[in-house]
């Protein structure tokens, strides 16, 4: 029987799936909106079946046929990968895709510098990179969508595997002219009647206000933004404190103003730095050679954006 279907078309026809539209897939992949669509047109008659039913207003939505198909194509390429990577074990050889997610709170410090001295490494690896908070990084490394993350221990479930990387104990952020900007260390109790500047993503925000829970009261929540550089900005113009765990080599906010970082004593473990992976997930060489990355970089006092000084 001859065969129904490539793996690049099993390729586009997930990226349409997971975006719901032709156009923002063909985007994704870095193709033609015309070859996506014959590419799906192709599947379709293949199989015989109907995979999509589209709708001007809200794109292309898998049939049920579709989502059943949605889960094998994955199981597919999946299997291809492994394929791949025999080959790279019996050749030696780092090669194929790498996903990464990674945490929208730092990805611009971090990740495009360990990117290019992957990508400067091993040259035949195809690299792409994806911002998620906590919980999208949770639902794609589930739905195999990302190979690996680079994020926080923040809400781990039982099926995610977590390697540290670096400890990153809290600071407290203000600008210059803040009645606390002159302390050398700060407690909850010294911020209770300050206005703060939340960092209001999912699992971070709950991180934040666990630091004030032994006050038994909530901050002085005065902004709030799932922006990091917002937040900075923010705190820089004097619109009240942030607390982060990041305290970057960078310490100014995106607008050119000065921040200044403050140890935040507290009894609430400080966050860990990692590398998270579905426990379910096939670990293949291109991926161990990543992590393996990662923590030679960490070990060496060497991840990118992070002051070395307290």
């Amino acid at each position: 029987m001859p065969l129904r279907f490539t793996l690049r078309q099993l390729e586009y026809f997930i990226a349409v799936g997971e975006s719901g539209s032709i156009a923002l897939a063909a985007d994704k992949v870095n193709v033609t909106a015309p070859s996506m669509s014959s590419a799906i047109a192709q599947l379709e008659a293949g199989f015989g079946v109907q995979l999509f039913t589209r709708r001007h207003s809200q794109g292309s939505v898998l049939t049920p046929t579709g989502e059943r198909f949605l889960e094998q194509a994955r199981i597919v390429l999946e299997a291809a990968d492994k394929l791949n990577d025999m080959a790279n074990i019996y050749t030696g050889s780092v090669r194929g895709s790498l996903r990464v997610g990674c945490m929208r709170t730092f990805v611009q410090l971090m990740v495009p510098q360990l990117r290019r001295s992957f990508e400067d490494k091993y040259e035949n690896v195809d690299f792409s990179q994806v911002e998620l908070d906590q919980a999208q990084i949770f639902e794609a490394l589930g739905s195999a969508r990302i190979d690996v993350a680079l994020t926080y221990d923040l809400s781990l479930t039982s099926d995610i595997d977590f390697q540290p990387l670096q400890t990153l104990p809290p600071f407290v952020m203000v600008d210059l002219d803040h009645p606390l900007a002159g302390r050398r260390e700060l407690t909850v109790e010294d911020l209770a009647d300050h206005d703060m500047v939340l960092l209001d993503l999912p699992h971070s925000a709950d991180y934040f206000l666990s630091l004030f829970r032994p006050l038994g009261r909530r901050p002085r929540i005065a902004e709030r933004t799932t922006e990091i550089s917002i937040q900075r900005s923010l705190v820089a113009n004097g619109f009240g404190f942030g607390i982060s765990n990041m305290r970057t080599v960078s310490e100014s906010s995106m607008d050119g103003k000065p921040l200044k970082f403050i140890p935040l004593k507290t009894d609430v473990p400080p966050l860990q730095l990692g590398i998270a992976m579905s426990r379910a997930a096939h670990v293949s060489r291109t991926i161990q050679a990543f992590i393996d990355h990662c923590h030679e970089a960490a070990d060496a006092g060497r991840l990118p954006g992070l002051a070395t000084e307290p």
